[in-house]
């Protein structure tokens, strides 16, 4: 009883870890979608840039934190399952370009490795919930 508690605890910190993080890039998006570019040294043109800058790292970004706020205080193994897809897939573009277009810069780098980290954690994490729903049910 005191690991299953344990495991719900963890989870949950692991989810609103990882939602406060996309929350701080959400509302960066939306206050200034140049900051957000900044970080990988890109110069948004237009208007459309904005907008699209503030739709999907703002709007998009906002729409998975509130999603995850809602796993976390309701069932965090489905909360768990999208963010280490969500970190995985993350990290395997980040392969990618590696693989195509060369070498990443530091920042590049950081968050393959981080993302590479949160799927990890991620991923044990799902193992020990399926582990734990299994003694459950027996």
């Amino acid at each position: 009883m005191k690991s299953s508690k344990t495991l719900r605890i963890l989870s949950r910190i692991y989810i609103f870890f990882s939602a406060a993080s996309l929350l701080y890039v959400s509302l960066m998006a939306f206050a200034s979608p140049q900051a957000v570019m900044d970080l990988v040294q890109v110069k948004l043109p237009n208007p459309d840039s904005f907008s699209s800058i503030r739709g999907v790292y703002g709007g998009v970004g906002l729409t998975i934190v509130v999603m995850l706020v809602r796993w976390a205080l309701r069932d965090e193994r489905q909360g768990t399952l999208f963010l280490t897809m969500l970190w995985g897939f993350y990290a395997i573009s980040r392969l990618m370009t590696l693989g195509m277009e060369g070498p990443l810069g530091a920042f590049g780098m950081q968050w393959l490795i981080t993302e590479s980290f949160l799927c990890a954690v991620g991923a044990i994490l799902l193992i020990f919930q399926l582990k734990a729903a299994r003694i459950a049910r027996a």
